[in-house]
Formats: structure tokens, C-alpha cells, sequence
């Protein structure tokens, strides 16, 4: 292990899977970091604070947790492959057992590390609740980056900030704004919940197997939503119809969503929104414009009926 055992090297991470008999599978998108200088570089890119409470997707081997732990006050690691999450706690005490006297005494071990064996998109805030995360660091499985970062965004009301490796075209659609081709719904849902920007490349050499795409890295902070008199549901409604017909003009892509392309363009205008734009030039407070728009309606219309 790299510094007096604390951190994993390649050949710690080939020995630890060979002895966990695990083989890396891209259905579960295991791609391990055997880098010490990168998962350093993730921890201080991550802006942690030492009473921060991490919740980690994808720990792995544990690569990156035995970095987090040292920086913060607890971790939740949630691992959904068995041998992995079984595994961890273990490879966590080995770690803070080969720290010197000093060290161990200042840094935070595994009696503040929880491992969940879950499926990270179904796991509650309940499950996570003691403590509860205020930041999100991982190294995100590739095939279910995107969600994964919304789910915990929506389910953790304390998540205040995160960075998460991901594949570099994601990291690109995650962080793009209103105009650009690759501008999308990862794009606008993940702006109503945090301010998002880039936070430099990975390459892909840091990882075993080494993949066949380079890796980003994406920091967010969270900050109120744009309009509070509209719920994110109803604005993701309008958010991914606006997409699904990309080519569309807001007037056609939500006719179905507003009962007739007529009635649609009358809802965008009340929005203060072109009806002839398309959904990738708008902005999240201008989808959730709409979205409150068309329920003020609703509630006017029905004010009227029954009056």
C-alpha cells in the first residue's frame, strides 16, 4: 500500500480482486482506480470540510474510501456487488492499521465507515440517516452515472455539494447550458438542484481495466431551486417532452403535455418564453416557468368554473 499502507497501488488492487476472486464486469461498470495521486486529487478537488458526512457509490476496492476517510467525519460507502461490500471493512482496518501511531490517532478509521450492500438508485434517505450525508464523492459506474447523481441530489435534502468522476462525455452533459448541441435533460435536472461545472480530466490509464473512454470530473453545489411555486416533478414533465422531440418547437413538443399546440403557445407566452424556441436554448428557470404557468391556468380555470 502507497504511504505507510494507507493507500491502494496497482498491484494492491490486482492482489485484493484476485483474492476476493473478483472479476471486473461492465454490467456493473467496475473500472477500479489504482492510482493513489488520482483518488488524492479527487479528496482535495472535493472541497471537504472535516465534519463533511460522504456518501461514496461504488467504493470498490476501496481505492478512493481510504482517502475519504482521513478527510471527514463518516463515510457511507454503498456498494451493490456482495464480495465488495463484505470485503471493505476489512481492507479499511488494514489501511488504518499500517498508519503510524500518530496518524491513526487523528484520522477518522472504519469505526466511521458504514457499508451498505444496496442498489445506489434505490437506496432511501432513511437508510442513510445517521449521520446524513452533506457530500457526495465517487467514482461513478458510467452506465448509471446520470441517475444515481439525481436520485441522491432529490432523496438527501442535506447533500450540499459533490464531486463524482464520470465518463468524460457525461461530465460534458452534465455541465453544459442552454445553446450548446450537447445541452440536454441530464443538463437542465441536474441545474435545478446545484450549480454545476468541470473539474478536470482523468485519464483512462488510472484504472484496471483500463477503459476505452477518458473519465471527467464534475463538482456541484446545491442552491435553492428556481422557483418554489412549482414542483420538480412537474417541471421534469415538461423538461423531458421538450427533449423527447428535439427538432420540435416548444409550441409542438408539448401540444400533447398542454391539450393542443394553441393552448401550449398561450401557456409559453404567459411563461415569458418564445412558443418558437426550441426546449436545448432554454434555461431551468424558464422550463419551470412554463411548468408554473400552465398549473396557474389550471387553477384560474377552475376558479372560474366554480364561481
Amino acid at each position: 500500500m502507497d504511504e505507510g499502507g494507507r493507500l491502494l497501488g496497482p498491484a494492491q488492487v490486482r492482489e485484493l480482486a484476485h483474492r476476493l476472486g473478483v472479476t471486473p464486469t461492465k454490467a456493473l461498470g467496475q473500472n477500479f482506480v489504482h492510482d493513489p495521486n488520482t483518488v488524492r486529487r479527487i479528496v482535495r478537488a472535493a472541497a471537504l470540510h472535516p465534519e463533511d458526512v460522504v456518501v461514496e457509490v461504488g467504493p470498490g476496492l476501496g481505492s478512493l474510501t481510504l482517502a475519504l476517510l482521513p478527510a471527514v467525519r463518516f463515510v457511507h460507502a454503498v456498494e451493490i456487488d456482495p464480495r465488495l461490500a463484505a470485503a471493505l471493512p476489512a481492507t479499511a482496518a488494514a489501511s488504518l492499521g499500517a498508519m503510524t501511531a500518530t496518524d491513526a490517532a487523528t484520522a477518522v478509521g472504519p469505526a466511521r465507515l458504514r457499508v451498505h450492500h444496496r442498489d445506489a438508485l434505490k437506496i432511501t434517505a432513511a437508510e442513510l440517516a445517521d449521520p446524513a450525508p452533506t457530500a457526495l464523492v465517487a467514482n461513478l459506474p458510467y452506465n448509471v452515472a446520470v441517475p444515481v447523481v439525481l436520485h441522491l441530489l432529490a432523496e438527501l435534502p442535506d447533500l450540499r455539494h459533490g464531486l463524482v468522476m464520470v465518463q468524460k462525455e457525461v461530465a460534458d452533459r452534465l455541465t453544459a447550458g442552454p445553446g450548446s448541441r450537447i445541452y440536454g435533460v441530464p443538463s437542465v435536472k441536474l441545474a435545478w438542484y446545484a450549480a454545476a461545472r468541470q473539474a478536470g480530466r482523468v485519464p483512462a490509464s488510472v484504472f484496471w481495466p483500463v477503459p476505452n473512454v477518458e473519465s471527467g470530473l464534475v463538482a456541484f453545489t446545491r442552491r435553492p431551486p428556481p422557483r418554489m411555486d412549482v414542483s420538480r416533478e412537474a417541471v421534469f414533465d415538461v423538461v423531458d417532452r421538450a427533449f423527447a422531440q428535439r427538432r420540435k418547437t416548444l409550441r409542438a413538443a408539448l401540444a400533447g403535455w398542454a391539450g393542443g399546440p394553441d393552448r401550449a403557445q398561450e401557456i409559453i407566452l404567459a411563461a415569458g418564453v418564445d412558443p418558437g424556441a426550441r426546449g436545448e436554448s432554454l434555461t431551468v428557470a424558464q422550463f419551470a416557468a412554463i411548468a408554473a404557468s400552465r398549473e396557474g391556468a389550471g387553477r384560474e380555470g377552475a376558479g372560474g368554473m366554480q364561481a
